[in-house]
């Protein structure tokens, strides 16, 4: 009896490993076939306001293309949105406007306005007025609509020998209302691509504007858009850039003496 004792206890383990197996398994299957708990499903209580479907560009007439309605929280409603897409077919955008960005009356134009493009997004009391500038001064692909750039124009003076060319600041801090090209032929060559800045003036502006591109070189300087700041200048000359970042001459480290004896009078140098 005793040496069967090892063999009974043995066994005895391998029966309880094997209900053990058998339970853990059915447990198992039994997991996979329950079905999972639904999910609670989130609703919004508000209101269904308007919003753009994809990025619109300022000068845009909205259409059912550009819109769609979105449900939003009551008491995160933007003042001035729309409630339905009727109210906003044809209204001008004034401002660029972002995807799922809710559109509002503040980024609208007046509702007479019905045409889009620069005319929609002028200052009614200004004028919209084009330059052609170089692809170099003219830092093609920097400068888009909605920046503010100064207006630069180098120009011979009539009459002055020295110093025949100045260039001068003659605008500030004005709003590029759109870039393009236009072809041009020039002394009867092939017809190539000039680039063309549509700049927001007043009508004095203007006036500068069509003198500065008639007798000189435009260049147009990018603006931060945090700095508004007006300045005048004086121009700078030839002579001011032989000038720029000049050592200063050396003094002489000489001493002159002026020595006076009676009537006469005679420098010494030491």
């Amino acid at each position: 009896m005793g040496q069967k004792r090892p063999l009974l206890f043995l066994g005895a383990a391998i029966g309880i490993a094997l209900v053990t197996t058998v339970l853990i398994l059915q447990w198992l299957q039994g997991q996979q076939a329950a079905e999972p708990e639904a999910q609670p499903v989130v609703e919004i209580e508000g209101s269904e306001i308007a919003v753009a479907s994809v990025d619109v560009p300022w000068g845009t007439p909205l259409t059912d293309e550009f819109i769609r309605l979105v449900a939003y929280p009551e008491d995160a409603l933007p003042v001035g949105h729309f409630t339905t897409i009727d109210d906003l077919t044809g209204r001008v955008i004034l401002a660029n406007i972002k995807k799922n960005e809710p559109i509002m009356e503040s980024k609208l134009a007046p509702i007479d306005v019905t045409t889009g493009g620069v005319s929609a997004v002028m200052d009614p009391q200004k004028r919209a007025m084009s330059v052609k500038v170089n692809e170099v001064v003219g830092l093609p692909g920097f400068i888009q609509p909605g920046d503010r750039v100064d207006v630069m124009v180098t120009f011979a003076r009539p009459g002055k020998t020295k110093d025949p060319q100045i260039t001068k600041v003659v605008l500030e801090n004005s709003l590029v209302l759109a870039t393009g090209t236009q072809m041009e032929r020039v002394n009867g060559e092939e017809p190539k691509a000039v680039k063309v800045i549509t700049l927001e003036v007043t009508l004095e502006e203007a006036e500068k504007l069509a003198m500065a591109s008639n007798g000189g070189k435009i260049r147009l300087a990018l603006r931060s858009p945090l700095n508004r700041d007006i300045k005048k200048t004086r121009g700078a000359k030839f002579s001011d850039l032989m000038t720029s970042y000049q050592l200063a001459p050396k003094r002489s480290s000489r001493v002159r003496v002026e020595v006076i004896k009676g009537k006469e009078k005679s420098v010494r140098r030491f």
